[in-house]
């Protein structure tokens, strides 16, 4: 054997054991969740007297969900000298025009509600956050985005946690108010199901090392500041002030039997975008953090987790980078030189990656008491949306090591815009397309490599590799669908 196919061939199942301890990971999680699934965070003692709290609503150009979003925090069941909300509006559209409105509106009718404007967008969503604390009142800072809604009384239900001086920061786990609204969607909700009814409960429960979502969630105001205030040195600020605040010491809890609901990104162009900064976001962390972590005097098992945590989307990169570079060629290697037989070791090695990521998305499911049948149904598209990701999420990752800077890109909110908002409205003079996310940069390399495995699916039948047809069509169904509905997003945004 040349060096060449030893080296194909070592860089190929290098990468496979990579993607399996991941899948491993994934695996622990669903084993861990059997252990912890029935703890709860104590029953808080009662605030002698409830504390200050300020609600701030962080938003750019949000003209569909505006009026919603405010009149749902007006209508919050707290003692009105208690409570102050904060519209923190960076939009250069009509959304500012709303907000003032229906803040002027409410403001007449003894409500503490003020419209937080900035000069400059600088910082993006961290810069308003932080900006805004300047005038906040409140003890505590309640974040929702501009698409939650949360019920009346979800801060008097759960302010009482703070009576624990060390704690520091509350999560609530995210319910989906347009979960069945399409595939996507649901593919969605049940990837994100996973992260919450899993993830972020075992992480809870077992002390370990998680994270503040940037929406549905109460922080302490001295915690804030404390571990450094809010910073725009990455895309996910929330995943990094969550990390300083822990290191530095402060308790965080999660909820997993309170929900708040809020909308999933009804398009393709949007979950890309979302998925590209959260992906980004998180590797940037993963490089300022981590060493912390290390260093830190915290247990062995902390400092594991969380780096399984912080580096989970570098899984998409060597996904992409073994599926494109080397897999093709290592299959050529072992035909070439009579080792057909050697293919059998990738069979339990891609079960053991891809298998553990399906098996703990399907216990999100189960977690949450959700249908196992649908759940169980859903899985062939998850498996297809994680190869649709894989180029969209692993440029965001190289960007992110390379030290590449990027825009913070909002999410798109679509609320009840498709019934609320005729051709004739204002909007028309600046067009749907204006709301939508920023087009991927992805979509001519997902059509060419459609193209070059369609062509390879078409030899592996002609030459009988069927060992190969499974993988090889599920690869060319993905990167096909993504480009089909990246084009669709483009096309429905501007017609």
């Amino acid at each position: 054997m040349s060096n060449l196919a030893l080296i194909i061939l070592t860089i190929h199942f290098s990468l496979v054991a990579i993607l399996c301890l991941f899948g491993l990971h994934r695996l622990s999680m669903v084993w861990r969740w059997f252990f912890y699934r029935n703890v709860k965070t104590p029953t808080p003692q009662s605030f002698d007297s409830l504390p200050k709290i300020t609600v701030q609503i962080p938003l750019y150009n949000e003209l569909f969900v505006a009026k919603r979003v405010v009149d749902v925090m007006a209508a919050l069941d707290y003692p009105a000298d208690k409570l102050q909300i904060q519209i923190v509006d960076d939009s250069t559209d009509q959304t500012s025009a709303i907000i003032s409105e229906r803040v002027a509106y409410y403001a007449q009718r003894g409500i503490n509600i003020e419209h937080v404007r900035r000069v400059q967008r600088q910082g993006y969503k961290a810069g308003a956050l932080r900006d805004a604390m300047d005038s906040a009142t409140g003890e505590f800072i309640a974040i929702f985005d501009a698409d939650f809604m949360p019920d009346p009384d979800l801060l008097l239900r759960n302010i009482d946690h703070f009576t624990d001086v060390k704690v520091g920061m509350l999560q609530l786990r995210w319910q989906h108010l347009n979960r069945n609204s399409s595939r996507l969607t649901q593919s969605q909700a049940m990837m994100l199901d996973a992260h919450f009814g899993l993830e972020q409960q075992v992480r809870c429960a077992s002390n370990l090392l998680f994270n503040f979502n940037g929406t549905g969630g109460i922080w302490r105001v001295e915690a804030i500041i404390d571990a450094g205030h809010w910073s725009a040195d990455t895309l996910t600020e929330d995943l990094d002030l969550s990390y300083r605040a822990q290191l530095r010491g402060w308790k965080m809890h999660y909820l997993n039997d309170v929900t708040c609901p809020g909308e999933l990104p009804a398009d393709m162009n949007a979950f890309k975008s979302q998925q590209h900064r959260w992906a980004k976001g998180g590797i940037e962390v993963m490089k300022k953090m981590l060493p912390a972590v290390w260093r830190a005097n915290i247990k062995l098992r902390c400092k594991i987790e969380a780096t399984f945590h912080l580096s989970n989307n570098l899984a998409y990169f060597f996904m992409l980078i073994d599926t494109v570079l080397f897999l093709l060629p290592s299959l050529w290697v072992r035909q070439h030189y009579d080792m057909e037989n050697m293919l059998w070791f990738d069979i339990p090695l891609l079960i053991m990656a891809s298998g553990g990521h399906l098996i703990y998305l399907f216990f999100g499911q189960v977690a949450l008491g959700r249908s196992l049948s649908k759940a169980f149904f859903m899985l062939p598209s998850l498996m297809l949306l994680g190869i649709e990701l894989s180029i969209n999420n692993s440029r965001a990752g190289v960007e992110a090591l390379l030290g590449q800077r990027s825009e913070f890109v909002r999410t798109p909110k679509s609320g009840d815009s498709k019934k609320t908002t005729p051709k004739s409205s204002s909007t028309s003079s600046i067009g749907l397309a204006f709301y939508q996310a920023v087009n991927p940069k992805n979509i001519v390399f997902e059509c060419l490599l459609a193209v070059i495995y369609g062509l390879v699916l078409l030899w592996a039948v002609t030459n009988q590799q069927w060992f190969m047809l499974p993988f090889v069509m599920l690869l060319t169904l993905g990167f096909m669908l993504t480009a089909i509905a990246s084009f669709r997003s483009q096309y429905s945004a501007k017609s």
